[in-house]
């Protein structure tokens, strides 16, 4: 089966890669396998509170080419399919997941069988993996549905990305080469419901106060229902998890991502030194990993959640503390170079 190739459109959904992460995919050749005109730097954040607060990162501050690169989702998918010596198995259903002492072997619906001495699930919020490996996971709805669409601008957006709480949603306008956006609207299910091709870039301009002038659809807009998942562990033996079917976050920080390629940073770091006695898939050996990951894992987890009460909280109080917050911060250098290097990770 031929890999798949890069789409001549563009795709809604979209991710902000870290320089750190970017690094690691050049390492990979992955970087270099990216069309350099279906990349765009951010050059700057603009956060704004609901209450006239605001807070603003900028690149040439911090003494970096790029706070973050935009890349769609099909896009780097292409990519990394180009660049990887793996067999690709396509159509195919897991069926059931096998672990001996020896090897670890995933059964296929059509009979197949592919052994290893180490799995890897990295199969999204709903593992397969994860479930056969009898790790559970701990799931809550954000009662959100995030909507993604791209749009034509009207005024540049000058590699800026554009951020607005709004008292539970939250709006994010993300650069993509030439005057275009890619949107990702965090918001109740039931408003999110009402958007459509027809209304959704009225809907738009009027939530971010007209920032990149009138908004035209290019792609229409999608949703997904947001949820938060986490894995009670991250390995078993000869089973590692990665990404989502480790850990899923809201999108309001855009590093779901990010944290799942530092997983497989990590996880290649502890595989590549090991013992040359040490066996790929042994328990102890994947606990190096676990334990690496556990404090940046909860650290995030805990930054996103308590940015997602503080922003969703109502009334007076909470109003005052998150929007002076923003103006305390955005007076602050230090703290937002801290901000920023956490970011870029």
């Amino acid at each position: 089966m031929h890999w798949p190739a890069t789409p001549a459109g563009f795709d809604a959904r979209v991710y902000a890669l870290s320089p750190a992460n970017a690094a690691f995919l050049r390492d990979l050749g992955v970087w270099q396998a990216l069309p350099a005109e279906r990349l765009c730097p951010v050059r700057a954040m603009r956060i704004y509170g609901d209450d006239g607060s605001q807070l603003e990162l900028d690149a040439y501050a911090a003494g970096v080419a790029a706070l973050a690169w935009i890349v769609e989702d099909a896009v780097l998918q292409a990519a990394l399919w180009a660049a990887s010596p793996a067999e690709l198995f396509a159509p195919a259903e897991p069926q059931g997941l096998e672990v001996s002492p020896e090897r670890a072997s995933l059964l296929l619906r059509d009979g197949r069988s592919l052994s290893a001495a180490l799995i890897v699930g990295a199969d999204g919020a709903n593992s397969f993996v994860r479930r056969e490996a009898g790790i559970a996971a701990v799931e809550r709805d954000y009662g959100q549905t995030a909507v993604v669409a791209n749009f034509r601008c009207e005024k540049a957006h000058r590699n800026a990305a554009y951020q607005w709480f709004a008292g539970g949603p939250v709006l994010a306008l993300l650069p993509l080469p030439g005057e275009r956006v890619s949107m990702v609207w965090s918001l109740p299910s039931a408003d999110a419901e009402r958007l459509d091709a027809h209304n959704v870039a009225a809907a738009v301009e009027a939530a971010c106060k007209g920032a990149l002038g009138a908004l035209e659809v290019a792609t229409p807009p999608r949703s997904y229902r947001l949820r938060r998942v986490s894995a009670r562990r991250m390995v078993a033996p000869r089973v590692a998890l990665a990404g989502d079917a480790a850990h899923v976050v809201h999108p309001l920080a855009g590093q779901g991502l990010n944290l799942g390629l530092q997983d497989v940073r990590a996880l290649a770091g502890v595989l590549s030194s090991r013992e040359v006695i040490r066996d790929l898939g042994d328990v102890r050996l994947l606990r190096r990993y676990e334990r690496s990951r556990a404090e940046p894992i909860l650290a995030m987890d805990g930054i996103i959640s308590g940015l997602f009460a503080l922003f969703g909280a109502g009334g007076r109080t909470a109003s005052l503390a998150r929007n002076a917050g923003l103006n305390l911060t955005n007076r602050l250098p230090v703290l937002k170079n801290i901000l920023m290097r956490q970011a870029m990770g």
